[in-house]
This record gives C-alpha cells, sequence and structure tokens, in this order.
C-alpha cells in the first residue's frame, strides 16, 4: 500500500512538473493554455494526495473552472467578436536567452532548496519523503526565471499563476494540512485567481486599443531597415 500511495505521488509530481514546463515555454498559446487545466487538475489530485480537501475543492472551483477561462478569454476564444484572437506567440529566442533562462532556473532551484534545508529545516512535510515539494521547488524556481525572461504578458500571466501554484505547494510543505494552513493558502488561490482576471481583462483591453503587437513578444527585436 506504501508503494502504491508513493508511486501515485511520483506520478503527480511528474504530471505537475511536465504541464508546467509546456505552459511556460510552449508557443502553441491555445496549447499552452489546454496544458494549464491539466496542470491544475493535477492541483486538485495533489492537495487531495496532501491530505488537504478544502484546498482541492477550493483548487477545483478557483483553479480549474474560473482561472482557465481567463486565459481563453485573454486569447480573445470565450468572446465572440473580439478582434484578432491569438493561437500562438512568436517565439524565436536566441540561444542566449535560452541559456541565460536555464541558469536562472537552476540558480534559483539552488536558494530555494538551500532555504529548506538550512532556514526552514524543521517542515512538516520533507521534501525527500514527498516528490510533490520537489516538484514545488522545480515549478516556482522555473516560473519565476520565465516570468522575468518572458517578454509576452500573457506569458507573464502564465508564469505569474505557475509561479503562485509552487509556492502554495512550498507554504503546504512548511505549515502541514491543518485547517489554518489550509484557509491561509485558500486565501492566496483566491487572490491568484483575481489577479489572472484583471490580467486577461486588461490584454484583451490593450489588444483592443493596439493590437497584438502590444503584448510584445520573445526574443530580441528586430532592427528598423529605415
Amino acid at each position: 500500500m506504501i508503494a502504491s500511495f508513493d508511486a501515485i505521488e511520483v506520478l503527480l509530481a511528474l504530471c505537475l512538473t511536465g504541464s508546467a514546463y509546456v505552459c511556460l515555454f510552449d508557443r502553441h498559446l491555445i496549447r499552452a493554455c489546454c496544458f494549464f487545466v491539466v496542470f491544475a487538475v493535477s492541483m486538485v489530485l495533489a492537495w487531495w494526495q496532501l491530505g488537504a480537501p478544502w484546498l482541492a475543492a477550493a483548487e477545483l472551483l478557483l483553479g480549474v473552472m474560473l482561472t482557465s477561462p481567463c486565459f481563453f478569454y485573454a486569447l480573445g476564444h470565450l468572446s465572440p467578436g473580439a478582434s484578432a484572437p491569438l493561437k500562438r506567440d512568436q517565439f524565436s529566442e536566441p540561444w542566449s536567452r535560452v541559456a541565460m533562462r536555464v541558469v536562472l532556473a537552476l540558480v534559483w532551484f539552488v536558494m530555494v532548496g538551500a532555504a529548506i534545508r538550512f532556514v526552514i529545516a524543521d517542515m512538516v512535510y520533507s521534501p525527500a519523503e514527498h516528490p510533490l515539494l520537489l516538484a514545488g521547488v522545480l515549478i516556482a524556481a522555473t516560473a519565476l526565471a520565465a516570468f522575468a525572461l518572458h517578454r509576452h504578458l500573457f506569458r507573464r500571466l502564465l508564469a505569474f499563476n505557475l509561479l503562485g501554484s509552487g509556492v502554495f505547494i512550498l507554504l503546504s510543505g512548511v505549515a502541514g494540512s491543518s485547517a489554518a494552513a489550509q484557509a491561509l493558502i485558500s486565501v492566496g488561490l483566491l487572490v491568484a485567481w483575481l489577479g489572472s482576471m484583471l490580467g486577461a481583462l486588461l490584454i484583451r483591453q490593450l489588444m483592443h486599443l493596439e493590437g497584438v503587437e502590444a503584448l510584445g513578444r520573445d526574443g530580441e527585436p528586430k532592427e528598423s531597415t529605415t
């Protein structure tokens, strides 16, 4: 029974990490949104696995049912007649920026790992025993790097949500699944949803006023030939 339980948690950790990476780096924005839905459903199962049923319910409502539609709305696929629905980003980064993102993610991963090991060593859940906590570290570090280095506003909105999810998983490792901890993280989920809704509205307004170019794009800007 213990081995089966551990296998389920490892599978959830891999699913969370893999879907998060697709959300952050896939240039097809619709596919990135679809994988965010996969990520949010995996988060529901992860909270249940960590013994936090109220957080699982909050994630189902705020993450799957409310935040996910915000992203599709921001792309213009839930508002009939909206101008210029987005399908993909012009994702053409030079290798220097890709390498910078990888190095930055690794640096933050080491920093968060060191903080867990030496600063907050007395965690309720041990990262060595719970792969979901290690997944939270990876997701938080990579999302922070993506938020810092992506130029496209929609990609930054995705990174903001994934960063929050990684931090919430780490908070559950520190505080456990007590009622107070679940209430605190639920408030964080609510704030994250409000931020996503506001970001989606601002993105649609920018596109309406200035077009797709107002959102920026990843990669080095092209030099003018004039």
